[in-house]
């Protein structure tokens, strides 16, 4: 009982019986209407046969006056039939026809009878109760110019039988119907039923930490399915958004504990002994550098974590990539001359796309800046070329240096925060560049990709031909 009462409640066992109750409400008025149709085009067909009977017998009688008319109706009276013949004199005293007796006061009536009456017909036998069956019927009474009445009626037993087999079939009809309701319907409820409980007992063990759990989809595509798929979606998001501030946490205390402990080794030196007034001022202005170093360490992780998390509120405008490109050289030609790399830029044509120059400018920049860093520490002459085409699957922003490159079994690594390939980390930058590059192009719908420039690294930036932030 507790189960059907908690089947009771879910809403596929509700819907049930509301569309239950409805269909029975149609098919209730429907049947009723068709029942009192075919009743009414009955009637009107009975009428229309009693009336062709009366005008046959009043042809009788005008040929030949009542002696015809007694014989017609006799002839027509003992013929196999429903219909009903009776001629009576003014007093109501029964003459002629295959009627025994008759309800009291339909003789008095002159035309149709307003509601079926009860008759009696001639030679019919008693049942075993000692009665003899009545019989219902429809009759025009008429009186002949001597005042003889006569009466034309037929029997009403096919149309009643006719009712009584629409209601029966109703009947029935409606409790096939219903029976076959209640079992959808305990059928529906239950299965609904199940699959909320399984969606319940998941959840709990989610609640209870078990982020690796997922809700079960069976795969028949209802809203279940699609409730469960959009749920696991949520939560895949959450792991990874919960994976990402796990590994946030543990970078920050592993990376930033070094410039930290640099700012106080820096703060102490400068305390002992008795420095200058020179070496105070180096020691405070290289604290103030560090510092800027970590505040921008800091944006950056925040920057990442907003656009990864997708709640960043930055506004986006029509951007022309090239312009974006023709900037961000300009401002690494004095750093890659100073380190004496050659960097160039290939822009087939312009592209304008819906984004944040912004947001571009430094993802660019940051990639750049890799790229003049790395080349400079290669072989050869170190080259950067950054590149923009448009492609069957976007639009593509490349930057390639002749540099070491990066190993295919490290470049998805070395997207992630803080990571740095070289161990003894000498070179300035804080692994967050690759990580705010790819977060930026995953706020406007593309992706980062790593490759081999042979020698070297090539990343490129494809943004959507759509050009529609994610």
């Amino acid at each position: 009982m507790g189960a059907l009462r908690a089947m009771m409640k879910t809403t596929a066992a509700r819907l049930s019986a509301l569309f239950l109750l409805l269909f029975a409400l149609c098919a209730t008025a429907l049947v009723v209407y068709m029942t009192s149709l075919s009743a009414r085009m009955l009637e009107a067909q009975t009428q229309e046969t009693i009336n062709e009977e009366v005008q046959g017998l009043i042809a009788s009688y005008q040929r030949g006056g009542l002696p015809l008319l007694v014989r017609t109706m006799e002839r027509r009276a003992r013929q196999p039939g429903a219909n009903l013949y009776m001629i009576a004199d003014p007093n109501g005293r029964i003459l002629a026809g295959n009627v025994e007796s008759i309800e009291p006061g339909v003789l008095e009536i002159d035309g149709w009878t307003q509601s079926p009456f009860a008759y009696r017909r001639y030679g019919e036998t008693e049942n075993a109760a000692g009665t003899r069956p009545s019989h219902t019927a429809m009759a025009l009474v008429f009186r002949i110019p001597n005042q003889m009445i006569v009466l034309v009626g037929r029997d009403l037993g096919e149309p009643e039988q006719f009712r009584r087999v629409v209601r029966r079939s109703m009947v029935v009809a409606f409790g096939m119907m219903g029976l076959g309701a209640f079992l959808i319907w305990f059928m529906v409820g239950r299965r609904a039923l199940k699959r909320i409980d399984s969606l319940s007992d998941a959840g709990r063990r989610i609640m209870g930490g078990d982020l690796t759990g997922r809700l079960p989809v069976t795969g028949a595509g209802d809203e279940f399915d699609r409730l469960s798929e959009n749920l696991n979606s949520m939560l895949s998001k959450i792991s990874t958004l919960n994976e990402g501030l796990k590994q946030v946490s543990d970078n920050i205390a592993h990376d930033l504990k070094t410039p930290l402990t640099r700012l106080r080794n820096r703060a102490e030196a400068a305390l002992s002994g008795e420095p200058t007034a020179r070496e105070y001022r180096e020691a405070l202005e290289a604290n103030i550098a560090e510092s800027d170093q970590l505040i921008r360490t800091f944006n950056a992780i925040l920057m990442i974590s907003r656009l990864e998390a997708g709640n960043s509120a930055e506004p986006t405008t029509q951007v022309d990539l090239a312009d974006t490109v023709r900037d961000v050289v300009e401002l690494y030609e004095p750093l890659a001359e100073e380190n004496g790399v050659t960097i160039t830029t290939g822009i087939v044509q312009p592209a304008r796309i819906a984004g944040n120059r912004e947001l571009i400018g430094q993802a660019l920049s940051n990639v750049v800046d890799n790229a003049i860093k790395y080349s400079a520490a290669g072989e050869g002459t170190p080259q950067v070329d950054v590149t923009l085409e448009r492609q069957a699957d976007g639009i593509v922003l490349a930057v390639r240096d002749n540099g070491p490159g990066i190993a295919e079994a490290d470049r998805e690594r070395v997207t992630e925060r803080f990571v740095r390939l070289e161990q003894s980390r000498n070179m300035p930058g804080s692994g967050l560049g690759l990580s705010l590059a790819k977060a930026v192009m995953g706020f406007h719908g593309g992706r980062l990709e790593l490759g081999d420039a042979s020698p070297g690294l090539v990343v490129r930036m494809v943004f959507p031909l759509a050009g529609k932030p994610a």
